[in-house]
């Protein structure tokens, strides 16, 4: 599969060639804050099958762990990376050119889910992570 995305002014594209997993809206409050959102939706990928194909991301440390890149130009958050699972990158859904391709399969971090949010759509929702289960 191939897919490609980037910001909203253009100055930042990227591509995913290869398999994708972990479709998911998620609803923590630092996902939030940084899209200005009442959810993010996000896909993972493979470091391997990623790269920007054209500009250069900005990054910033939201945490300890976690790295997100934006358009330093426009500001559109584009992916979340974890350095305990270095071998993966999380892409912002939306920021796809055609992003009905990667539906979520399911939600994340409900336990923050802002109350006035409906989630009536069937999929599977979990507190916080999948591995923690559902609740």
């Amino acid at each position: 599969m191939i897919l490609q995305g980037g910001c909203y002014c253009g100055a930042v594209r990227y591509v995913v060639d290869g398999d994708t997993f972990n479709s998911t809206l998620c609803h923590c409050s630092d996902c939030r804050r940084i899209a200005g959102a009442p959810a993010v939706a996000w896909f993972s990928s493979a470091m391997a099958h990623f790269r920007f194909s054209q500009g250069n991301a900005a990054t910033f440390r939201s945490s300890e762990h976690i790295l997100r890149s934006f358009c330093g130009t426009c500001g559109t958050p584009l992916t979340f990376q974890d350095n305990r699972y270095p071998d993966e990158i999380d892409i912002a859904s939306a920021t796809l050119d055609d992003p009905a391709r990667m539906p979520p399969g399911d939600h994340t971090f409900v336990q923050y889910r802002l109350p006035w949010m409906c989630m009536s759509d069937g999929l599977p929702a979990y507190p916080r992570t999948r591995s923690e289960g559902q609740g």
